[in-house]
């Protein structure tokens, strides 16, 4: 799949098994091999083989069937490693630090005092319940 000019998209040439990848599971449209990153021993990503840009993009049947993969992943790892959680992470957009636009989502394994750092801060403190019912009234205007 090309997103355009001459560049081929990375996740697409792994699930064309043009690039080499440590596959943890394939069927028809869902394919999973480990991150190079291991930010987690036995980090996952999980993709369509169908090229999406991004969560935005990919139509629901393929997204539920990631997920479902996702979630067998999950459970695989946790009864491999013993781990004491999971995250299962999508990033959308390059402000939210994707950096490979085809849609995939992470599955981490964690374990207590790991040295992955996925930071949400609480700033609940800076927001003023007026601020939060404007925030509801724009975002129903668009459901």
């Amino acid at each position: 799949m090309f997103l355009g000019g001459d560049y081929m998209c990375i996740f697409c040439e792994i699930a064309n098994k043009k690039i080499a990848s440590n596959i943890i599971y394939e069927d028809d449209s869902v394919f999973a091999f480990l991150d190079l990153s291991q930010a987690g021993k036995g980090h996952t990503l999980v993709i369509p083989k169908k090229h999406y840009t991004d969560l935005l993009e990919i139509d629901d049947a393929d997204y539920l069937h990631v997920m479902e993969v996702a979630k067998k992943i999950a459970s695989v790892l946790k009864k491999t490693f013993s781990c004491e959680g999971i995250n299962i992470l999508n990033n959308c957009g390059s402000a939210a630090g994707q950096s490979v636009f085809h849609f995939h989502v992470h599955v981490i394994p964690r374990y207590n005092n790991d040295k992955v750092t996925i930071i949400w801060e609480d700033h609940s403190d800076m927001m003023q319940k007026e601020e939060l019912l404007e925030i509801k009234e724009s975002i129903l205007k668009n459901i």
